[in-house]
């Protein structure tokens, strides 16, 4: 635990509005109207801890359809810890207002806001749009995470993706605690890289498919998310017992449909899978007179999975991460969801609702 002498917090504008040193507001930014003439808000939750402290922002339904991370951050704001709060944290459950009430990953525009950052005031919608949120939230923080979940009909095992050659990433990494922690490139335009440019460590969770709410994946988004508030010296040291350490992978692939037909999974997402061994499903025509396998093309875990039977030739179906150890990664897989799945969990909806 530090022991340095903290002087008081500093007061915050969001939105034109000041948050002083132990408020907690919660506040609409304004952005473009609609062609109805209605104002649309991006509301932001701001709580200025007393004591001085990083500035850290959690962003979710930066994709409109990936609901996961605004669940995420409704309970993440009822945990009591908050109240001694060093630092400021800066919540935003929903970046893309357009997307969640079309229940669209795309703003109306069909633009991907997550691939038009930093943004323009002189651009498009999502332009526009990413323009705010950096101007208003990232570019006031010293470090973010960036809650996603899988596709339509994709479902993501709980994971980390960063630039593991950042130390200070690597660092929050590890300490978010998911079992695998996925080392990934700057995508041009993404939030990831505009916060880099602007040197604010970035982590980007990914858990749960679009528009469905997995258990398991919002609870391991609220511990992850204490969990680097606590490596930032944010909030206190917790008794809750430390997760193992988490197993690094540098590179992953899709392994794809080698028909069209009706796929039938075998494996599971977290499952250990074996090179030219494990067969991971079959891909049949409708009375199953033509049948192919899948089979692994290389050991890892399943980190992705396609959760619609239907498919086209060269659909991806599984997503693999690669290890060379994969008994291990399998155990760390196992441990985690079995602590997320306990009875007593502090984070469960009913607990933090008491």
């Amino acid at each position: 635990m530090s022991t340095q002498v903290r002087s008081r917090n500093s007061s915050i504008c969001i939105g034109g509005i000041e948050v002083r040193p132990g408020e907690r507001k919660t506040i609409d930014v304004r952005g473009s109207k609609l062609y109805t003439h209605t104002p649309v808000m991006m509301p932001v939750q701001v709580l200025c801890g007393r004591q001085q402290g990083p500035v850290l922002f959690i962003s979710a339904a930066i994709h409109g359809d990936e609901i996961n991370g605004v669940e995420i951050i409704r309970r993440l704001l009822k945990v009591p810890a908050l109240k001694r709060l060093k630092g400021t944290l800066l919540a935003v459950p929903v970046v893309n207002l357009h997307g969640f009430i079309n229940q669209s990953r795309y703003l109306p525009d069909r633009r991907d806001l997550n691939r038009s950052f930093p943004g323009s005031n002189k651009g498009s919608m999502a332009g526009r749009l990413a323009r705010l949120f950096m101007s208003e939230v990232v570019s006031q923080s010293t470090h973010g995470i960036d809650l996603h979940t899988g596709a339509l009909h994709r479902f993501n095992l709980p994971q980390i993706r960063a630039d593991l050659d950042d130390p200070e990433a690597l660092r929050l990494a590890k300490a978010f605690g998911t079992p695998v922690i996925l080392n990934s490139e700057l995508r041009e335009g993404s939030l990831r890289e505009a916060a880099g440019q602007n040197k604010i460590p970035t982590l980007l969770y990914e858990a749960g498919e679009a528009l469905r709410f997995d258990e398991v994946a919002i609870r391991g988004g609220v511990e992850g998310i204490l969990r680097v508030m606590r490596a930032l010296d944010m909030l206190p040291p917790s008794r809750r017992p430390q997760p193992k350490e988490p197993v690094m992978a540098r590179s992953s692939a899709w392994v794809r449909a080698p028909q069209s037909g009706i796929f039938r999974a075998f494996v599971r997402e977290g499952g250990r899978v074996l090179k030219d061994q494990t067969v991971l499903g079959v891909v049949s025509d409708p009375f199953g007179e033509s049948e192919q396998e899948i089979r692994a093309p290389y050991s890892g875990i399943i980190i992705g999975l396609l959760k619609l039977p239907l498919v086209n030739e060269g659909d991806a179906v599984y997503h693999i991460a690669q290890f060379y150890r994969t008994d291990i990664v399998a155990d760390r897989v196992e441990s985690y969801q079995e602590s997320l799945e306990a009875h007593d969990y502090p984070y469960s909806d009913h607990a933090l609702n008491i």
